[in-house]
This record gives structure tokens, sequence and C-alpha cells, in this order.
């Protein structure tokens, strides 16, 4: 009966863990997964960095921050449990000036509030030991900071949703949804669900739309670009080597990134996407940059932010312009000692006053769940997301 289907729509890591999170949960329920594409993890899962971050840089109290360090280490015990990659190579976030040195340690209380296991202050003197050609003012050292494949932890959700009855429907891309019933509807193909969670990155406000949860907030697809650092150069980097962050944006800026076969990635950037999954420069919607010319969101933050939005598209045009951040970091790499990599879409939300959505934002409204906004460390919360959401689907109580 309807009553006892439960839908997913979104077969990204989130909705894969929520969907097997409920399939566990309430054996017996009818659990499926809806996405428009042929394969899980296409998108979001599929284009990131593969870090587990450990709770750093999040404010105290927020969703991000309660479900970043529970996801952690629920996603540390699956991984073991699954035999899937998961490599604890520590994380330096590195000061390179005085007047970085005083938000490293607004960040160092940040982090002692949210509880990063093992995280550390490293002098100028102790950064060559973690990782020997970076330099630096001083840092902060997270040893419990991890890397894995996301790709492969979604596959393997999606394992466990068939394995516990459910199914995973692709090429289900959803065009209506209808009814108190719940009816969802891909062309002239229905399903019927008492229930419905929304898990559509970088589709979340359109989908959301159709169940009438609302304009806002919107989604602006901000492309982010990796360099990959030659293989006689890759040695030079152990883990992860970050930058503080910019307190007045949600992006932790270019860095390294050690992936969990053996390659550095440098980045990666912000620069606008041209089209909603617009992963190269030259993939451009008409229809998607007057929708958002048409958002005031945009141009309260364009008029607020230009500047950096103008280095920002210098750096994607330039490699020497690209790296001359990154070398501030690891002096020893150079242009040359990078090529093009890949690069992936980041679903930002933005409200109407122009404002970056920093937090994750979950909508309820009758029996639709909505997920507005999921960006990192959304991965790594995934399994803490999940609890969170199906706590909220079913009725439950359990705190997270």
């Amino acid at each position: 009966m309807a009553d006892e289907t439960i839908a997913v729509v979104g077969a990204g890591i989130v909705g894969l863990a929520t969907a097997r999170e409920i399939a566990l949960r309430r054996p017996g329920t009818r659990v499926v997964v809806l996405d428009k594409e042929q394969e899980v993890a296409v998108h979001q899962t599929g284009h990131n960095s593969g870090v587990v971050h450990a709770g750093i840089y999040y404010r105290p109290g927020s969703l991000k921050a309660r479900l970043c360090t529970r996801g952690m280490t629920m996603l540390r015990a699956y991984c073991q449990e699954r035999r899937l990659p998961y490599d604890e190579c520590g994380k330096l976030v590195v000061a390179v000036t005085d007047d970085e040195v005083p938000r490293l340690e607004a960040l160092y209380a940040q982090s002692l509030e949210n509880r990063v296991p093992g995280l550390r202050r490293v002098h100028a003197d102790e950064i060559h030991e973690i990782e020997p050609y970076a330099v630096g003012r001083a840092a902060l050292h997270s040893p419990r900071t991890a890397i894995t494949d996301y790709t492969a932890v979604a596959r393997s959700f999606a394992r466990d949703v068939v394995d516990s009855g459910g199914e995973v429907r692709l090429g289900f891309p959803v065009t209506r949804l209808t009814g108190g019933g719940i009816e969802v509807a891909s062309g002239a193909e229905t399903l019927r669900a008492g229930r419905l969670v929304l898990c559509a990155g970088l589709q979340s406000d359109r989908v959301a739309r159709l169940a009438d949860d609302g304009d806002e907030p919107r989604i602006v697809p901000f492309r982010g670009e990796y360099m990959t650092v030659t293989p006689s150069r890759a040695h030079m980097v152990r883990g992860l080597i970050y930058p503080v962050p910019d307190p007045r944006y949600p992006f932790l800026g270019v860095h390294f990134t050690r992936r969990v076969n053996g390659d550095v990635e440098v980045g990666p950037n912000a620069v606008l996407a041209l089209a909603r999954e617009g992963y190269r420069r030259s993939d451009i919607d008409v229809r998607e940059l007057a929708r958002i010319a048409r958002f005031p969101g945009m141009w309260r933050l364009a008029r607020e932010h230009w500047r950096t939005g103008v280095k920002e598209i210098r750096g994607s045009l330039s490699v020497d312009a690209y790296m001359k951040a990154a070398r501030a970091y690891v002096p020893a790499i150079h242009a040359a000692d990078v090529v093009r990599g890949g690069a992936g879409v980041r679903a930002q939300a933005l409200g109407r006053d122009g404002s970056l959505v920093d937090d994750f934002v979950i909508h309820r409204a009758g029996g639709v769940t909505a997920v507005r906004n999921a960006p990192s460390p959304a991965a790594t919360s995934s399994m803490a997301i999940a609890e969170h959401i199906a706590d909220t689907v079913l009725g439950d109580t359990r705190a997270t």
C-alpha cells in the first residue's frame, strides 16, 4: 500500500544513506530511491575531493557541527567493516601570514567546542615534521582527518538498500509531484508513496518547488576546478594542507589533497558555473543563466564580492595565477609541476538577500522532507544526516 512506501529522490550519498537508514530501521517498509541518471553518485558525490572532515570549520551548535563529528565516526566504522578505502592521512590548516594567526586561534577555539579529536596547535618549526615541504607562521594539525572514495561508499549504500528489500530505480527523472498521496511522476510512469524525501543536490530547489516547498533558498552552481600534481612531485604532500578559511565564504579555499589512489590534487577554486551541471567551461545553459540573472540574491552577491569573483576567474583561466596562491603553502610545487585535472559543481544555496547559506537546511511539510542545502561536509556527515532525516520521517526521537 502507498503508506508503506517511502520514496527518496536522489541517488547521491545523502539520498542513499537516508534510504539505507530507513530500510534498516523499519524492516518491511518499501523504500525506493529515484534518480534521473543511469548510475549512482554521478554528480557532487562523484566529483568531490574525498576528504573526511573532522569538524574544524563549523559554527558550534549548527547542524554541520553536530552531524559532521558523528558522521565521521560512523563513516570510519562503516569503511572498516566493508573494507572500503579510509586513510587517516591528517590535515594541516596553515596560517602563512601574521594576520591569519588570530583567525587560526579562533578556529582552534571553535574546534575545541566541536570536540574535534586529536587537534593540536603547531608552531612554525614543527610544520616541517608533519609536511616537510610546507611553510607557514603556525598551523593546526588534525590527525583524524581522512580520505576515502565516496563513490565506492555510495555504491555500497545502494547495495545495502537493495539487500534490505528496497529498490534503486535509475533513469527516473522526477517531472511531477502531486497529491497528498504522494504521487511521483517521470513522464507517464508514476510511483505512489506515503512519504517522500528529497535529496536532489544540484536540482534540490527545482524538485522542492514541485512539492510546493517554496522558492528559497535558491541553488546557484559553482564549479570547483582541480590541478593534479605530476607524479615526480606528489611525494611533497603527505596528507592534506589547507589555508585558514575566509569567514565571509563557505568555501575552504584552494588546498593540497592526497587521494586514496596516491594522486595529489590542488584545489578547488570556486567560479560561477554556466550550467546547473556545468563541469566544463564550455558547458553553457542559457535558461540557467537567465534564471540566475533574474534572482535578486545573485546581484547582491555580485555587488559585494565581485573582486573575489574576478580573482577566481583569473585563476580558472591561468595555471600560473591558480598556483600563485597555492605556492604560499608549498613553494616547491610550481605551475610547471601540475596539469589540469577534473572539476566538480557545488550546489550553493543562496538567499534573496545575497547571503551564502552555510548550514545544512532540511525542511518538512506534511509527508515531504526536503534537503534544501547539503554542501560539504555532507559526504562526511551522510550517515548522521540520514539518522536526522529518518528521525523526522519516521517520527523517532533519538538524539543526533
